[in-house]
């Protein structure tokens, strides 16, 4: 999946990261205290978490280590105003994957993020591809062929998150976080309406690729020969 989460309490800031991060195709969660993303990530499956060292409740470094600690092994970025060596080191011990000082370029950040996400398998592009059918998260772009569609924000998520189950069934709550997160009211239907949205495109674009509704389970792509 490619949702990421972000713990920082500076509204502005999570605000440009997010937004930052959007234009490239990745969506995120926002948390503002350590309690808020404990529960977060206790609740939902991110690619990489962005966490700030200084928080209402605490150092960031208390949430990384208790995140290792349970196990949870996801990408882990630091933010911190602090740029001393030894901030670096005890944030990297803790567990970080990477760290960043501010104040420091969106772009900078949106890099490292992707260079993350890319873990551990060596890839030079975030493109993502099932059968015939291609997802351009950058371009927000689907491909079969020479023919493409758009897609909205949550279409994009929602795609994203069946490929990387590779034909596998995909629960309706894992693809309603993928699509819209912890934060954002869903209403009942609001992933069979995108699910059918996502049909008509993939129609548009003469796919072999059908999405396919696995009954009370969830939903899978597949792929039809002939």
């Amino acid at each position: 999946m490619s949702r990421v989460a972000i713990v920082e309490d500076h509204e502005r800031l999570a605000g440009m990261v997010r937004d930052a991060l959007a234009g490239v195709g990745i969506e995120a969660d926002l948390f503002r205290s350590i309690a808020e993303a404990t529960y977060g990530v206790r609740h939902a499956e991110y690619a990489v978490v962005i966490i700030d060292r200084g928080l209402p409740d605490g150092d960031g470094l208390t949430f990384l280590r208790g995140l290792r600690a349970e196990g949870q092994m996801m990408p882990c970025l630091m933010l911190t105003a602090r740029d001393a060596l030894h901030d670096r080191v005890d944030g990297l011990e803790s567990g970080a994957d990477d760290y960043v000082t501010k104040p420091f370029a969106m772009s900078e950040l949106v890099a490292r993020v992707r260079t993350l996400m890319r873990r551990p398998v060596a890839l030079t592009t975030l493109v993502a591809s099932f059968a015939d059918v291609t997802v351009d998260p950058q371009q927000r772009e689907m491909r079969a062929g020479a023919q493409s569609v758009l897609l909205a924000p949550a279409e994009l998520q929602i795609m994203l998150c069946l490929i990387e189950a590779a034909g596998l069934t995909v629960r309706h709550a894992a693809l309603e976080h993928a699509a819209w997160g912890l934060g954002e009211a869903v209403t009942p239907n609001a992933l069979e309406v995108t699910v059918h949205r996502l049909r008509k495109k993939l129609a548009a674009i003469s796919t072999k690729t059908r999405l396919m509704n696995v009954r009370g389970a969830g939903f899978a792509l597949q792929e039809i020969s002939g």
